[in-house]
């Protein structure tokens, strides 16, 4: 599937929020948390867009991406002009289905029908890891796990089943840092 216009959208934010905070910008953390669920929605909806289910997420996504790119362009206008306009530049040309960002050709690993009230952690290695080493943890634990990058991880599933496959992840962590 090619990338979705609020695919591209999220990455326009992503990438200002990222800048916003290397020029040193306090970034509020419910912020970053809308960033988050935007992303896992989108994902969500990605398996199959016509299903009524997932359809109907589309409006929570537009309202977590309307609430961050509010909040992220008061700060890009603090940086100055130039600098927001910029940002808005891009921003106007993903929302023309222009297409800035190259995302990975990966399937995403949402099962249908997962509950929309599932747990969700990032975890980030400081090597990269391949996938074959954690698909043993996931099937086994009854998680999803999805890779961003080479070097983090998203889990989802129940709290309990994402403590347990944690507990069985965390030697790759001892492992790499010898």
């Amino acid at each position: 599937m090619n990338s979705l216009p609020m695919e591209q959208t999220w990455m326009v934010l992503v990438d200002l929020l990222t800048d916003l905070k290397k020029k040193g910008v306090e970034i509020p953390q419910a912020v970053i948390e809308d960033v988050r669920m935007a992303k896992t929605l989108i994902n969500f909806y990605k398996v199959d867009p016509a299903d009524p289910e997932r359809i109907k997420e589309v409006k929570r996504i537009n309202e977590f991406m309307s609430s961050v790119q509010i909040a992220l362009m008061d700060f890009a206008e603090k940086q100055g002009d130039d600098y927001r306009e910029m940002w808005m530049e891009k921003l106007k040309k993903v929302s023309r289905g222009e297409q800035l960002y190259k995302l990975g050709e990966k399937k995403s690993k949402f099962v249908v029908g997962a509950p929309s009230g599932f747990s969700m952690v990032r975890i980030t290695f400081k090597k990269p890891i391949s996938e074959d080493r954690l698909q043993e943890i996931e099937e086994y634990h009854n998680v999803i796990m999805e890779f961003e990058n080479d070097e983090v991880v998203v889990i989802y599933g129940d709290d309990v089943h994402i403590k347990d496959s944690l507990k069985e992840i965390s030697p790759f962590f001892k492992e790499q840092m010898d």
